[in-house]
């Protein structure tokens, strides 16, 4: 699955399952306090139940002989009589509680009115702790259900996600498809037009045709590096890298005499700044799309008379450019495949992701720094 599929599935996922949560979350927690409360009112219907009981042994206790007046005591219920002033006569509490101020969020409370007044009783206040063992399997319960619901839902997602991206994954097989179709057109024609050129400059006299046999070779090594990079782009999953101590100075200074003509195109200013005998553990090829890449939009982007500094020491390479610059805006996508800070100007908008894929391989860091209309710079700094 490519970059671009991953992020849609993500995404997709993201809101589905987050929104998902959301919605079960809301659900479970009505279920919840409905629960609750029915499980409260079911213990509190039984401790009314407990109340009626213990009225009917008051009754009997009031008919009784006075030598047998014992107040009846229950292990699991409290309770405690009161007058019609609300005053505490007897009961089974340690400590007498206030009919007016029950609160208790661990008890259950019941009070009733005795009638008529048995013992002189006007009040007749039961209660017993709550059991929160049934709260606690309801919430048990809801935890379950909402873990095996996210494991399902979010396998569906995944699944559904897969179903999403479908139509882009297909447009990006037609993509590749073309580029690949495309790179294999062009790669006769750019070999033939380089290595004639190669032969006129070498034994043929072209000084009449000078400007014109400079302006073929432009336009030919900028198809040359098209194609390269369109390649790269398409057999990148497939790309074998060889790993060598490169002297990169060499390479460096090889590319830029590649360019010079397209340098010279624009009388650019070159400034060089090249630590002799830079070796790094990189496959050449990598390395030459991570210097022509820098390179060609550091001409491409810049002003006709500007400057290009190319810097390069054992920790890190640079190229600067006088050019249009980037908007901080565009800053964050600049790195996106496709994606480009100027439409005026020419390219595909895949030279600096393919630094960037480069630059992520050997775990080194891109560092970009621009001003709009004044200039960039980007860096790359080894890992060490």
């Amino acid at each position: 699955m490519l970059r671009s599929e991953k992020r849609s599935l993500a995404r997709f996922l993201l809101i589905y399952l987050m929104s998902t949560f959301i919605l079960f979350s809301v659900a479970s927690w009505l279920f919840y306090i409905s629960g609750k409360h029915h499980i409260l009112d079911q213990q509190a219907e039984s401790l009314k139940y407990e109340a009626e009981h213990l009225q009917a042994k008051l009754r009997a206790l009031h008919h009784s002989d006075a030598a047998q007046l014992v107040y009846p005591h229950d292990a699991y219920i409290q309770s405690a009589i009161y007058d019609l002033d609300k005053k505490y006569i007897f009961g089974t509490y340690k400590k007498v509680p206030e009919l007016d101020s029950l609160h208790d969020s661990t008890k259950l409370y019941y009070v009733d009115h005795v009638n008529p007044y048995f013992l002189g009783a006007a009040y007749l206040l039961v209660s017993k702790d709550r059991d929160n063992a049934p709260i606690r399997e309801l919430q048990n319960s809801i935890i379950l259900f909402m873990l095996v619901a996210g494991i399902i839902f979010s396998i569906l997602g995944y699944y559904l996600g897969r179903i999403f991206v479908a139509p882009m994954r297909d447009s990006l097989k037609q993509m590749n498809r073309f580029i690949q179709d495309t790179t294999h057109e062009l790669n006769t024609p750019i070999s033939t037009i380089l290595t004639n050129i190669e032969m006129i400059e070498t034994f043929g006299k072209h000084e009449e045709n000078k400007t014109e046999l400079k302006r073929i070779e432009i336009a030919s090594k900028t198809l040359s590096r098209i194609y390269d990079d369109l390649t790269y782009l398409n057999l990148n999953h497939q790309y074998h890298r060889e790993i060598i101590t490169l002297d990169m100075s060499r390479l460096v200074e090889e590319r830029m005499v590649y360019f010079s003509a397209m340098a010279e195109a624009k009388r650019l200013n070159i400034l060089l700044e090249i630590v002799p005998d830079v070796l790094l553990q990189i496959d050449k090829n990598d390395a030459i799309r991570l210097v022509d890449n820098l390179l060609s939009n550091a001409i491409k982007y810049n002003q006709i008379k500007g400057t290009l500094t190319v810097k390069l020491t054992h920790n890190i390479f640079c190229v600067k450019d006088s050019g249009i610059g980037i908007r901080k805006k565009d800053m964050e996508m600049i790195l996106q495949r496709f994606q480009r800070a100027a439409n005026s100007e020419g390219g595909f908008g895949i030279g600096l992701d393919i630094v960037n894929q480069v630059v992520n391989a050997y775990e080194a860091r891109l560092e970009i720094e621009s001003e709009f209309q004044k200039g960039t710079e980007v860096c790359v700094r080894w890992k060490n």
